[in-house]
């Protein structure tokens, strides 16, 4: 009899699993699809030729891992959860974090750039042979950005298209200034050598005054990590402090309902301290 209930449990266990697979299946595989279409713009967005298969894959096992951790840690189910979802998305914000410092740091590159330009036309040197020029004795990501412009011409694409498409690999107004002189002036014509170094010292200029808003904001960055912080680690240290006393906190439903309020308070608070500090230049 034991071998039997033993059998029956394995055939209800398979059963219940195609059961699931019947009903999440289409849905797991939706979200595969799009996770791996997404991820792999925003990789080649950034020169990253990661296979975006093999980064679900690790989003997933990075996910396994911390639920697990965080179960060892709480003996809770709803924070293994929370940290196993946090930890799934861990790889989209870093890729997120590599996207904004790429384009920060071509808008850092783009003001030399741009005189570099602007002094090869005035020595006679037309549009593609001052980019080729700056590509090969630049710093990526600008020269990537203007050699992958060059490419696109060599294959057949007209200037028009290629800058539009530079636009939108970079969608920064500074990129948009750029690209939107050099379209004028393909077009048009014009002095486009006083135009470019016209646009470089507006460029500079705001770079000066953004670097003076980060200055004068980072105490309020701060202190919008510390206020973040401050209540995680609370809690962190009275579990290793009061085992038994946060014990309700970490097993009953009164004490998860508890932590979500907590976690709803810390995300706005954070954003709220975000958006005062963020200005707009």
């Amino acid at each position: 009899m034991i071998w039997l209930a033993i059998a029956m449990s394995g055939v209800c266990a398979v059963l219940l699993a195609w059961q699931l697979q019947t009903w999440f299946g289409p849905a797991l595989s939706r979200y595969r699809e799009v996770y791996t279409h997404e991820a792999g713009i925003h990789l080649s967005e950034i020169f990253l030729f990661i296979n975006p298969a093999q980064l679900l894959i690790w989003a997933a096992m990075l996910a396994l891992l911390a639920g697990a951790v965080a179960f060892g840690v709480s003996d809770s189910v709803v924070v293994a959860g929370i940290a196993g979802g946090l930890a799934c998305r861990l790889p989209n914000a870093m890729i997120r974090r590599l996207h904004g410092r790429r384009l920060a740091r071509f808008e850092r590159q783009l003001p030399a750039a741009l005189l570099a330009l602007a002094s090869a036309l005035r020595a006679g040197v037309g549009i593609s042979t001052a980019l080729r020029h700056i590509v090969d004795h630049g710093e990526a990501p600008l020269t990537q950005e203007f050699g992958l412009v060059l490419r696109e011409q060599r294959l057949g694409v007209s200037f028009d298209i290629a800058l539009h498409n530079l636009h939108g690999r970079v969608p920064s107004e500074s990129c948009a200034l750029v690209v939107a002189a050099l379209r004028v002036a393909s077009l048009t014509g014009g002095n486009l050598a006083e135009t470019l170094d016209g646009i470089s010292s507006t460029l500079r200029e705001r770079l000066k005054l953004h670097r003076k808003v980060q200055a004068l904001t980072s105490q309020g960055r701060l202190q919008a990590w510390i206020v973040g912080a401050l209540p995680l680690l609370l809690l962190a240290v009275l579990s290793h402090l009061e085992p038994d006393a946060m014990a309700m906190l970490w097993h009953t439903t009164i004490g998860w309902s508890v932590l979500a309020v907590l976690l709803g308070l810390e995300a706005i608070g954070m954003l709220l301290i975000r958006r005062i500090v963020t200005i707009d230049i």
